[in-house]
């Protein structure tokens, strides 16, 4: 297969995705007024205790809890397969520090293509034990990472959602290890 195609390829899900996603956005944001609707919004589960609710497709318990510097805390809420070859981690990365956490360089990894990028999560890797590889966060045809960027700092109390695409293990390969710099490493599950 050619680099050209697989670029092609990649372009061409990261459109859907986001086309996909606009399109789901919209059709959530009809105004409509119904009382009973607002009542079972997000802000209800913040009544029950919980003070978050799991986003649809998520479970409520995450994957893994990682402990980082600075009082940063990262969940991982999902690891999915799709039909694409592509495995999508998505996480919580919440401070619960007192001071503002200022994100470490280290998590943009030290590769030049991503550096030149600026601030993001493409130091992240999955490695698959029993296949003994490791998977590096995709990239675009112009070098950028195919994760959230942009992320400096964090503000004490706040979470801000993030993910990170990586190729996707065999599918016999359902349970890997997720290793991020100044993060400790955790195993886990990969559905779909």
């Amino acid at each position: 297969m050619s680099i050209r195609f697989t670029a092609k390829a990649r372009r061409g899900m990261v459109a859907m995705t986001i086309v996909g996603g606009l399109a789901f956005g919209a059709a959530g944001c009809g105004g409509g007024g119904d009382e009973k609707a607002s009542e079972a919004s997000p802000s209800s589960a913040k009544q029950d205790g919980n003070g978050a609710s799991p986003q649809e497709g998520q479970s409520a318990e995450p994957l893994a809890e990682l402990r980082g510097p600075d009082g940063l805390t990262l969940k991982i809420t999902s690891a999915e397969r799709d039909s694409g070859g592509f495995v999508t981690v998505n996480a919580q990365l919440k401070n619960d520090g007192s001071k503002d956490a200022v994100l470490s360089s280290q998590l943009t990894g030290n590769e030049t293509e991503i550096m030149k990028n600026g601030q993001s999560f493409g130091g992240a890797t999955l490695v698959d034990p029993k296949g003994r590889k490791r998977y590096y966060v995709l990239r675009d045809t112009d070098g950028r990472p195919l994760t959230t960027i942009g992320v400096q700092s964090v503000r004490a109390g706040d979470t801000v959602p993030i993910f990170m695409q990586f190729p996707a293990p065999p599918t016999s390969t359902a349970e890997v290890s997720f290793q991020l710099p100044t993060f400790p490493t955790a195993t886990i599950q990969i559905t779909g």
